[in-house]
């Protein structure tokens, strides 16, 4: 074999488990997943996590430390007749596990094939994504899995990716490598080890037959800049693609909103993908400035899942413009925030007696419900009265933004509110 035309990362593929890097929650000596490996009692489980982080190799690890059968398959170029013919060979002693990279890409149908096998414990089923599993896999299926969070790689764990592969690789060990600075191995991997790796033999080869090599943060900012890839909807540029569309959308800008849409789309992006994060961009970023781009978005989102491509590349090119060109507000995305830290903060303060239900006599007496106004009773359907715990009295979460239907918002919590809130 030679070595220089297979990828480093491959090369380095971890071969047990104690040569795995990271994840340290879960495969460190009391690690949940360790423990169940080693006693051979692995449920079917989905690997949820970045791209780089080692899902594949840790399906590998997991077949040869159990020594099951190993049947691999990709959803991206597979159906329902390639699972069956998986489903209908044998499996040995324990059941055979069936490996399915980017399995959010299977359709309903599809995961539903999978259901009765796992069920019955015919195989256990690891399952690789990139994508929520609660929005991706169908819940049926998803409660028969355990769901495992792989984490992006640290600053720690690279570093050890470097330091083994210029400890084991051959290629590698034959030069003298020095590092001036890992700042910009470190930045431009965004914690993907296979990332990493496949940079950092991309740098060492820039170098020539050079046998004492120096890697400074420029000359690997260089290399990247030559050799960046074109957009992988399966890891890669993928995060920096959708960053850079969402970031077109928040800044108002349709030519580049469009610009990277149509990257993805000629990728072969899934079209519900790109729905769903304008659905969110939606709320986020455009909020009460706008409540119909939330509704836009919906209905484009439904509506992709229906006509599917080539057509539907219309409706989110109709959708990503008017985000883009409508009013922006954070307001909402903001007080969630700020609501959820201190309500981490405050979880012990008890819920103001006049704000309980008091569906018993013994509530009633103790004063449960005790001084409520019922806002109906009053006035244009408003009474004044505190709604937060007396710890947080006249705390404001909520700050409209600067656009006309915000700032109607504003003047009503005015004459609500008054200074209560310092509105």
């Amino acid at each position: 074999m030679n070595i220089i035309t297979t990828p480093l990362a491959e090369r380095l593929r971890p071969r047990t488990l104690d040569d795995f890097v990271g994840q340290e929650k879960l495969l460190g000596p009391k690690g949940p997943l360790r423990r169940a490996i080693l006693q051979n009692a692995i449920p079917s489980m989905i690997f949820w996590g970045p791209p780089g982080v080692g899902k594949t190799t840790l399906a590998l690890l997991i077949a040869d430390t159990t020594k099951r059968q190993f049947y691999n398959l990709s959803a991206i170029s597979s159906g329902v007749k390639d699972l069956r013919e998986v489903l209908a060979r044998p499996s040995g002693l324990f059941p055979a596990i069936l490996f399915i990279d980017e399995i959010h890409r299977y359709n309903k149908s599809q995961q539903d094939a999978l259901l009765g096998a796992v069920e019955r414990g015919q195989v256990t089923l690891i399952g690789a994504t990139t994508e929520n599993p609660s929005f991706e896999i169908n819940s049926a299926l998803l409660s028969r899995c355990q769901v495992y969070i792989l984490e992006a790689f640290g600053e720690k764990e690279l570093k050890d990716l470097i330091a083994r592969a210029l400890e084991k690789d051959p290629w590698l060990k034959e030069k003298s490598i020095k590092f001036k600075s890992y700042d910009a191995l470190m930045r431009l991997s965004g914690g993907d080890g296979r990332k990493l790796l496949n940079l950092l033999e991309l740098v060492v080869l820039g170098k020539g037959d050079a046998k004492k090599i120096e890697i400074t943060d420029e000359w690997v900012t260089e290399v990247a800049q030559q050799n960046i890839a074109r957009y992988d909807k399966s890891g890669e540029q993928h995060y920096d693609i959708i960053s850079a569309f969402i970031k077109s959308l928040r800044g108002s800008d349709p030519n580049g909103a469009v610009y990277w849409m149509a990257r993805m789309i000629v990728a072969g992006e899934d079209p519900s993908f790109i729905a769903r994060r304008m659905l969110i961009m939606a709320s986020e970023d455009i909020g009460n400035a706008n409540p119909t781009a939330m509704i836009m978005a919906n209905a484009c989102m439904q509506a992709v899942n229906v006509i599917g491509y080539p057509e539907c590349r219309i409706i989110l090119s109709q959708t990503a413009v008017y985000l883009a060109t409508s009013p922006k507000s954070n307001a909402s995305y903001m007080a969630i925030g700020e609501a959820i830290e201190a309500a981490t903060r405050t979880a012990h303060l008890p819920v103001p007696l006049h704000l309980r239900n008091a569906p018993t006599k013994l509530m009633k007496q103790i004063g449960y419900g005790k001084d409520y106004k019922y806002s109906h009773d009053f006035e244009g359907n408003f009474a004044k009265q505190d709604f937060l715990p007396d710890e947080l009295k006249g705390t404001k979460f909520f700050e409209p933004g600067r656009n006309a239907r915000e700032e109607e918002i504003r003047k009503k919590l005015q004459h609500w509110w008054g200074d209560w809130y310092g509105y």
